[in-house]
């Protein structure tokens, strides 16, 4: 059964109003002397009996700024998203409109600029009222700021659950030292400061905190030109948020707003022509709906994630990821970095047109580095970061890795097989080895059996390339395009062809460890964790690998190539130049960060070779142009996997390097690229040049000009002659044929024979090998 209660102790009965009172007039009793004189006076009553009662309530006000707007910004300063856990961007006092702060005070506190912090005559108003059993607020601006600070610091702290407010949770205790704080608050800031830091923590609706948020989401306009029917609207919307919403209850908010407008008149604050021009102003809001999130992006979405997922997992931004989280989302801070809105937007055309609408969600990628700093240019994939009807969307970035080097999130594909882009790097050491590019070597052998003897003074090679041998684990014969290329050629004439059984002989002359320590030099990892590494390396002593079996992302085969334009330094990739929070301090942020990994002679040999894969090999259709006619000095290497669902071009100029990418997003590679149509075209089978290439080419036409496109320098003669080869003509910088760059998604010019699969594989079963030429 339930408890009865009392009826002498009811507040309400007579005698439980009046013993109210009595008890709370009691309380004032001991205060009264704090609270009757402005704070100035407070200060000097510490020997008051009832100040030092007051004094042992806790005094713990850490007035720390509340949660702000987090900004991200490409490198020219234009905002690429804003993201928040509180919707607020703060205004100095003299940015807020006039009136603004009158309606303020006069509906919440009139007697703001005569009290010390708490207002004892509106204290006894409250009292009185609610003896009547009428319930009446007395809380000041600045006790209810101080509700908002206590407030605002256990949400940054994530702890929502102890926050108090007015009515729902918040006991008498809670009440005394609201009020110690108000006072104490005073001593230490002035009125200004207090109303300042009120207007700009108030809570207006979810998507308003403070009165600049408030005036962009209600009205798309800024606090200082707020108007006067405006100011007060919002004014009174401080009391109840939801019940005075001029969108939901536009009724309720009109006779609000006139109640404030009619407080600002009886208190002199405004004229009667004001007042009657205010009344007689319909209710019309002018929503600014925000959008917060790299999902809202204004270019480079998928960028812009990345970036966060960088400062997520940077232990300098907090113990662990929640605390990060609170910095990152509420701390107001200033994200610079690395993208270049020009590129990103042609970057962004290229692979929007790679694949049209798409219906078969085929991927399309491609990212750009600045050789020398390791700054990313651009990073841009075919689709939507939100769903939307009709679209391909993802909020998988396609150009990165799985997870960082320490194992965390970036939210990536983790990259797909990279094909004969892997072939300079074999070269690469052939270069490093001091032979001669124009060595002449058997490109008829195709059949390398298990007791082949390789070198590696490393460890040992695995995998075969021979039929007769297939039962023991071996591969089917290595194989070309097309029947022709089975005889000797030079290993330069065997990289700008993409002739597979080239980059077999020549790796059968080379030491394997070699090749091993040029790919980690460079950069180059699997894009998908693997044997409890995040980001394992690239064993080339497999031989699948010489051809690229093991997914890697986009964005780490831009930065590989890049070393070559760099002439021979790595510089690893970084996307956030500064960072700093609302104060202005700076913050940990990446920079430039390089280190030698190849030769300079040898590095100016591969430009020399990829700039030939342009002139007259596998890309000889796609070379960027700046007219019709006119070239710059630009080196790339296509790239295909066995099925055809993985394709690539990764090239560089001297100031720019791109790896561009189209294939299967959706089933880790499995899904084949033959006789399928793309684009409405049909194809046989998607080789690198075919959609990769054109978007390679027209964006570096377009962006590659304002990056640097100085020759590159010419590597030592040791390195072009001798070994029998014929070939030792300078690449040309102004080709002979009158093609121009191919508008994507496939180029205008007469198409090469695509080249079948060399179905080679490191691991000895065909499967998982990705070793196309093209």
């Amino acid at each position: 059964m339930a408890t009865r209660k009392n009826p002498l102790f009811d507040t309400a009965t007579t005698l439980g109003k009046i013993l109210v009172f009595l008890g709370v007039s009691a309380i004032c009793g001991v205060l009264v002397a704090g609270l009757l004189v402005p704070a100035a006076a407070v200060s000097g009553s510490a020997a008051s009996g009832s100040i030092e009662f007051f004094d042992t309530l806790p005094a713990e006000l850490k007035v720390d700024p509340p949660n702000q707007t987090t900004r991200i910004l490409a490198a020219d300063g234009s905002e690429i998203a804003s993201v928040y856990k509180e919707n607020r961007t703060k205004v100095a006092l003299d940015q807020i409109s006039p009136f603004v702060k009158e309606a303020v005070i006069a509906v919440e506190d009139s007697r703001f600029y005569e009290h010390g912090g708490v207002d004892t005559t509106g204290i006894l108003r409250a009292l009185v009222s609610t003896a009547r059993g009428n319930r009446q607020g007395a809380s000041t601006i600045t006790q209810q700021y101080v509700n908002n600070v206590l407030n605002s610091n256990l949400a940054a702290e994530g702890r929502d659950e102890d926050i108090k407010l007015n009515g729902v949770n918040k006991g008498v205790g809670d009440k005394l030292r609201e009020m110690k704080l108000a006072i104490a608050l005073e001593k230490e800031f002035s009125k200004e400061q207090i109303l300042e830091g009120y207007l700009n923590i108030v809570f207006f609706n979810r998507d308003a905190y403070g009165i600049e948020a408030a005036s962009r989401f209600f009205f798309s306009t800024s606090a200082k030109d707020l108007t006067l029917p405006q100011a007060a609207l919002l004014a009174g919307l401080v009391n109840s948020p939801s019940a005075f919403d001029p969108i939901s209850n536009p009724e309720n908010a009109k006779q609000r707003r006139d109640l404030v407008l009619t407080l600002m008149l009886n208190q002199g604050k405004i004229t009667q022509a004001d007042y009657d021009a205010a009344v007689a102003t319909p209710v019309e809001t002018k929503v600014t709906q925000p959008k917060q999130g790299c999902a809202y992006a204004s270019t480079a979405p998928y960028f812009c994630d990345y970036a966060l997922h960088l400062l997520e997992n940077n232990p300098a931004y907090g113990a662990d990821l929640a605390e990060r989280q609170r910095l990152i989302y509420g701390g107001g801070l200033t994200i610079t970095t690395t993208l270049d809105p020009k590129a990103q937007a042609a970057a962004q055309e290229q692979v929007n047109a790679s694949a049209g609408a798409n219906p078969d969600k085929w991927g399309a990628a491609m990212v750009s580095v600045q050789p020398n700093t390791g700054k990313i240019v651009s990073m841009a994939q075919n689709t939507t970061f939100l769903p939307a009807e009709g679209s391909f969307d993802s909020q998988v970035n396609f150009n990165v890795d799985k997870l960082d080097k320490d194992g965390n999130d970036l939210n990536g594909l983790g990259g797909a097989q990279p094909g004969s882009t892997m072939k300079p790097f074999t070269f690469a050491e052939w270069l490093n080895e001091g032979k001669s590019m124009n060595t002449v070597v058997n490109a008829a052998q195709r059949r390398y059996p298990l007791n082949f003897p390789w070198r590696n003074t490393c460890g040992q090679v695995t995998g075969a390339y021979n039929t007769a041998q297939k039962a023991l684990g071996a591969a089917d014969d290595l194989q070309n395009a097309e029947p022709q290329w089975y005889r000797p050629l030079s290993v330069l004439e065997g990289l700008y062809n993409s002739i597979n059984t080239v980059t077999f002989a020549s790796a059968a002359q080379l030491d394997f460890c070699g090749i091993q320590k040029i790919v980690d030099a460079t950069g180059l990892h699997g894009g998908l964790p693997a044997d409890g590494e995040p980001n394992p390396k690239i064993n080339m002593s497999t031989l699948g690998n010489l051809l690229g079996s093991t997914q890697t992302a986009p964005l780490t085969m831009a930065s590989a190539f890049a070393t070559f334009a760099n002439d021979g330094k790595y510089c690893e990739a970084i996307a956030i130049t500064s960072v700093t929070d609302q104060t202005g301090a700076q913050l940990p942020a990446q920079s430039t960060n390089c280190r030698d990994a190849v030769k300079p002679e040898v590095a100016r040999g591969v430009n020399y070779a990829l700039q030939e894969v342009l002139n007259r090999g596998s890309g000889s259709l796609i070379q960027p142009r700046i007219s019709t006619r006119t070239s710059f000095p630009i080196g790339a290497k296509t790239g295909t996997s066995n099925n055809n669902g993985s394709t690539w071009v990764v090239g560089h100029t001297t100031g720019l390097a791109t790896a561009a990418w189209f294939g299967d997003a959706l089933g880790a590679q499995d899904r084949s690229g033959q006789n399928i149509t793309v684009n409405g075209k049909f194809y046989q089978g998607i080789d690198g040049y075919m959609i990769a290439g054109p978007m390679f080419s027209n964006f570096m036409s377009r962006i590659a000009p304002a990056y640097g496109t100085e020759p590159f320098p010419a590597p030592p003669s040791n390195l072009l002659n001798g070994g029998g080869g014929t070939n030792t003509r300078t690449p040309a910088t102004t080709a002979p044929r009158a093609t121009q760059a191919p508008a994507a998604p496939a180029p205008a010019a007469p198409q090469p024979a695509p080249e079948p699969s060399s179905n080679g594989n490191g691991n000895g079963n065909g499967n998982n090998s990705g070793n196309n030429d093209d």
